[in-house]
């Protein structure tokens, strides 16, 4: 995809019942085509689209909801071409896992949220292909939930950057939960119900393991993690003291013979101690991150243009969505990367929209990944390119299963001290695709290290002032620079 091609798709509203789909009489699915590529999907896309697109009338652009303003024949046209230049046979791999030694059929869990809070909506997940779900915790404190109790950072797009949100647990009882358990266990016999629970103490943390196992219960994941509890001495409370979460998680493994996962809070320098003693208590298994603890909606400038009050109430709660991933996949590979904790189950959350996000979390250690505000944002229907996008590109470049990506990358993890700290990898232009904007002059100028130069509208590469930073390659709005193959010795200066 092109910079012009991205800001195309980025227009697009992703309708439900989308009218351009409905308006295309030529067997394609325009709707379905720009959500693939939207999900980074790109072989799902050249898979199902054909060259009927080519001569058509583009009713579907006559069609959308914004009045023809997103190019959505350009669009298709756009990805034809990409079909026409990609050489390679697309296959599928197999991308069966487990969770704890129980097969699932693919890593794709709804994670402990509204997402997986009823019958219904678990049950709508589960036919549209999620592998399995951790329904919202459970517990016997009485939940009272604040309105509004959402607020977001948004792209230029509109979509989330990130998603804080205040909410709790479940504010069914746990009688009425025990039996949606029971009911999707008799419907969904071959879905993998994970169950969240949260007790305050001994008594509690046992009570529900046991009447969560009797329902039916797959796994449970004990919430040592949850950020905006009312309650004191409950959910991140737990997650930041070791020897809570050794206790707890011995109590509910003595209480159960399923497994179990310790759900770690990142509200905390390091997760190893938590990890440790979670494995010391037991676990099977943990689950991380949950949301990291944030401050998004203080309107104080917006409030005081419209003439509002500025002092305005707001509260600390949950991020999460992409802003949270790095921090995430810093989490997982510290488990990953602990040799007594390598026995140790791992499924992985935080910011995954995409199958390339969930790669990610499989390639450090992972073996299924969680998922929420995607969902949040764009519904159960993302489930249809995470799982192809994973078999399409697992399988077309080489592997035969998901087994092969497990812990992929977590080999080639380096401390910072173990960088080479004595080479420059020069930047390299590429004058095909430059605009001539001079972002990179600018940021190399006023961030970098004064390394380019702007004549005729066109950059020059200093070689002696550049230091190989590549901020020039990540500010480029049009992919013109890239990395080269000239590698300075900067220690010989």
């Amino acid at each position: 995809m092109n910079a012009l091609e991205i800001r195309y798709l980025s227009s697009c509203l992703l309708c439900a019942d989308a009218p351009c789909t409905k308006a295309c009489d030529k067997l394609n699915k325009p709707d379905k085509t720009i959500r693939s590529l939207r999900f980074n999907n790109y072989l799902g896309a050249i898979s199902h689209i054909n060259d009927s697109c080519i001569n058509c009338d583009a009713k579907c652009e006559k069609s959308c909801v914004l009045s023809n303003s997103v190019r959505i024949k350009d669009i298709m046209l756009g990805c034809l071409k990409q079909k026409e230049n990609f050489k390679k046979e697309i296959k599928k791999a197999d991308i069966s896992t487990d969770f704890c030694g129980i097969k699932i059929e693919n890593p794709f869990l709804l994670s402990s949220s509204v997402v997986a809070s009823s019958y219904e909506m678990v049950s709508r997940a589960f036919d549209a292909g999620w592998a399995g779900a951790a329904f919202k915790t459970i517990s016997l404190i009485d939940i009272h939930e604040a309105s509004p109790r959402f607020s977001a950072l948004k792209n230029l797009d509109g979509s989330f950057l990130a998603f804080k949100n205040i909410e709790q647990l479940s504010d069914h009882s746990v009688i009425e939960n025990v039996e949606i358990f029971k009911k999707l266990k008799q419907n969904y016999p071959n879905k993998f119900l994970l169950v969240s629970i949260m007790g305050r103490n001994d008594e509690e943390w046992a009570y529900l393991a046991k009447v969560s196992e009797e329902a039916g219960a797959d796994a449970l994941e004990l919430n040592f993690s949850c950020p905006n509890m009312t309650e004191e001495h409950s959910g991140s409370d737990i997650g930041q003291v070791p020897e809570l979460v050794k206790r707890y998680t011995k109590i509910v493994k003595d209480a159960v013979k399923i497994p179990v996962v310790a759900k770690l809070t990142p509200n905390v320098l390091s997760v190893v101690p938590a990890a440790l003693a979670a494995k010391e208590g037991n676990a099977d298994g943990v689950a991380l991150i949950n949301t990291i603890k944030s401050i998004t909606e203080l309107n104080t400038v917006k409030n005081m243009y419209l003439g509002k009050n500025a002092r305005e109430n707001f509260s600390v709660g949950g991020l999460s969505g992409s802003a949270v991933k790095p921090i995430a996949l810093r989490f997982i590979s510290e488990i990953s990367a602990n040799k007594d904790l390598k026995d140790l189950y791992i499924s992985g959350m935080g910011g995954i929209y995409n199958f390339e996000d969930a790669l990610m979390f499989l390639a450090l250690g992972a073996s299924s990944v969680q998922i929420t505000t995607a969902v949040m944002e764009y519904g159960y229907r993302i489930i249809d390119d995470l799982k192809e996008g994973l078999e399409l590109f697992l399988g077309t470049f080489g592997a035969k299963s998901i087994k092969e990506l497990k812990g992929f990358n977590i080999e080639n993890l380096k401390d910072v001290t173990e960088r080479k700290r004595d080479i420059a990898i020069l930047p390299k232009f590429i004058r095909s695709n430059c605009v001539g904007c001079g972002r990179c002059y600018i940021s190399c100028m006023d961030g970098g290290h004064q390394a380019i130069s702007f004549k005729d509208r066109k950059p020059i590469l200093n070689p002696n002032n550049c230091v190989g930073c590549h901020l020039c390659i990540l500010v480029c709005p049009n992919e013109a620079i890239t990395p080269s193959d000239v590698i300075l010795d900067k220690s010989k200066k």
